[in-house]
């Protein structure tokens, strides 16, 4: 019996080498679809993870934040977005030459000396001024859009519309649990062992293991994020500021991201 059982082993383990030469070596019919689609897309057009905006919007700068006073006397926190030279179209990439329809904005004029020299000559193909910031947004149409236009914040945006804001998060550094994710500590009495400290981190032989994701401490802010449907409450042409309620990411002086908010069946696809 141990005999056969040794050849019935070996033979299974030529039959899985074999196997697995005949995938490797065999011709591109033995691939599966799922892989047949993979390769299609690689060689064809690069595949485009970047999601879809709701319109074209613009780059500005953090200024800080105060209160405004609306008509009616009710106090609203607003944060004060201001404009640097800049929010100037780049690039327009289309279905036919880059795979995708988007439109590459400029943002914050520079010294020449500040950029290099490919990147210098990616503006001056488009025949726009040194620039800091380049970012791009993905479109659905692109109609109206070329080189070297100004894009103007009044012509985009009005008072009482809805915008997602994107910026990087103030660095907190590295904290501990009850900062970064609001745990609670421990009694402060003097018998206490455990004031601030984490607590278990999980069981012992089985598993045997942390589970990952398990909130510990660790680096804080410092991260990109968006915050979804803010109302534009005052636009001020002469200060070439906007008031936008509610907080907004980083400290004065970050820069910041402002589309139209994205909002499913209206002005987003459901698809």
């Amino acid at each position: 019996m141990a005999i056969l059982s040794i050849s019935s082993s070996s033979s299974i383990s030529t039959s899985i080498a074999s196997s697995f030469r005949s995938s490797f070596l065999g011709p591109p019919s033995s691939i599966p679809k799922k892989t047949h689609l993979l390769l299609a897309n690689s060689n064809n057009k690069p595949v485009v993870s970047m999601s879809m905006e709701a319109g074209i919007g613009v780059m500005a700068t953090k200024l800080g934040m105060m209160s405004f006073f609306e008509p009616d006397g009710k106090v609203v926190p607003v944060t004060v977005v201001g404009f640097k030279e800049g929010n100037i179209v780049t690039q327009v990439k289309t279905q036919a030459t880059d795979g995708y329809d988007a439109v590459q904005v400029g943002y914050r004029r520079v010294r020449d000396r500040k950029l290099t020299k490919p990147e210098m000559g990616h503006l001056e193909k488009a025949g726009a001024i040194p620039m800091r910031h380049l970012q791009e947004f993905r479109l659905q149409s692109i109609e109206g859009f070329e080189p070297n236009q100004r894009l103007v914040v009044e012509e985009l945006f009005k008072e009482g519309d809805l915008v997602d804001v994107s910026g990087t998060t103030i660095g907190k550094g590295f904290q501990g649990g009850i900062k970064r994710h609001n745990f609670r500590r421990g009694p402060m009495s003097h018998g206490s062992k455990s004031h601030r400290a984490l607590g278990s981190i999980g069981a012992g032989t089985t598993p045997g293991r942390v589970y990952p994701g398990k909130k510990m401490p660790g680096r804080m802010g410092g991260t990109k994020t968006k915050i979804r449907k803010l109302k534009i409450v005052k636009i001020d042409n002469d200060l070439n500021v906007v008031m936008i309620k509610g907080a907004l990411p980083g400290k004065p002086g970050n820069l910041l991201r402002i589309a139209p908010a994205k909002i499913v069946g209206k002005n987003i696809p459901k698809n």
